[in-house]
């Protein structure tokens, strides 16, 4: 039996919000043990993180994200006890590029050979560490002359999910290539995905949180899942406003705009039976979703047909409303207590936060800190395993 693989995250004050969290929940998701750790600070402390967005300007637009909670120690670390490495993009590559001991770390990981993932900006350290010359490279289109003048074979990214891969290489444009990236990572690692050949609908909405839908979409991509998200009254080619929901000392949560999120289907017309489970993200949108009759009606079609349904946060309101938590058990965000309980469930504690119940086909979690299990405990019900 081979040994848990352990990949180390390079975290940095605003490096990009998603380009961060995605692959360290969808990796933990697989089983991989992540280490996520930042230069001058210890396990337990934060990192600020940046949304940036394409919105129209030359550039990119940059605002505030989640605060990123480390969990290891970067003066604490051996690097060599790691089977890989990954870097987010963002701004924190800029000034990680300069720190000696950031760059000792990756020329020991690139030396020993194990596989580095690398996105958007992340390349301005690969560049600094010398790991690029003679290889194939693509990056966000403002990395491009650092990357020549360091002697990489520049790869122009025909859109913004391109991915490449070049021996123990693995490079992306942007946050939009997750799937291919985290996918072509698991490989590299050695995994192997069975039983992905499955179809998932996300019932999205304006202000739903935006961990809690691109997480779960992005992470069931990099399996190999058709994932498709639909919203009321929306089509494909369309998008929806997210929410980042964080504490940062107020008796509630804080909110701040997030990423937009594109939707790949229409909802008008959508055929439950043709997918295999349902996923409801969090935030504000179900508190209007639960309303919505059709939605009402597509959730008791799940439910009654007994196919996995995962709901997160405040997505249980939506379950609640459909009225399908009769002798259920549940968590939800605490907040969300009085729908659920109301609705006939009996209701499961989420301490700590991260806790998430399965149910029959009902997955349920409190917040985005348990996507790991949440997606983790999905995946069980879909049968879709990653072997290491």
């Amino acid at each position: 039996m081979s040994h848990k693989k352990t990949v180390l995250l390079l975290c940095g004050d605003y490096m990009e919000d998603s380009e961060a969290m995605v692959p360290f929940q969808a990796l933990l998701a697989y089983g991989v043990a992540v280490d996520a750790a930042c230069p001058g600070k210890k396990a337990g402390e934060f990192c600020r993180t940046a949304v940036h967005e394409s919105s129209g300007h030359q550039t990119y637009s940059e605002s505030r994200g989640h605060n990123f909670t480390l969990n290891a120690t970067f003066d604490e670390i051996d690097f060599g006890k790691y089977d890989g490495l990954v870097i987010p993009g963002g701004r924190a590559p800029e000034y990680l590029a300069m720190n000696e001991s950031v760059l000792d770390c990756v020329r020991k990981i690139a030396d020993s050979g194990k596989p580095i993932a690398s996105i958007c900006h992340g390349q301005l350290i690969l560049a600094a560490a010398g790991s690029v010359k003679g290889r194939k490279c693509t990056a966000y289109p403002a990395v491009k002359p650092v990357l020549v003048a360091a002697g990489a074979h520049w790869v122009e990214p025909k859109t913004m999910a391109a991915c490449v891969a070049d021996g123990n290489l693995i490079t992306g444009a942007t946050y939009e290539g997750h799937p291919e990236f985290i996918q072509l990572f698991v490989k590299a690692l050695g995994g192997t995905i069975t039983g992905a050949d499955k179809r998932i609908l996300f019932l999205c909405g304006d202000y739903m949180e935006d961990y809690e839908v691109t997480v779960p979409f992005q992470s069931l991509q990099a399996l190999g899942c058709h994932v498709d998200a639909v919203c009321p009254k929306k089509k494909a080619g369309d998008s929806c406003a997210t929410a980042i929901h964080d504490f940062e000392g107020d008796q509630t949560y804080s909110e701040k705009p997030g990423h937009h999120f594109p939707l790949t289907a229409s909802y008008e017309g959508i055929d439950a039976s043709s997918y295999d489970a349902l996923v409801i993200p969090g935030g504000r949108a179900p508190e209007y979703l639960a309303l919505d009759e059709t939605v009402i009606t597509l959730v008791k079609q799940f439910m009654e047909s007994k196919k996995p349904v995962a709901s997160i946060c405040h997505g249980q309101q939506i379950l609640a409303a459909a009225d399908v938590l009769k002798g259920m058990k549940c968590t939800a965000y605490p907040a969300v207590k009085l729908n659920v309980v109301l609705a006939g469930a009996s209701w499961i504690d989420p301490d700590p936060i991260d806790r998430c119940y399965t149910h029959e086909n009902l997955v349920t979690g409190a917040a985005w800190p348990g996507h790991p299990e949440f997606i983790s405990q999905l995946m069980v019900l879909l049968g879709i395993r990653v072997l290491f």
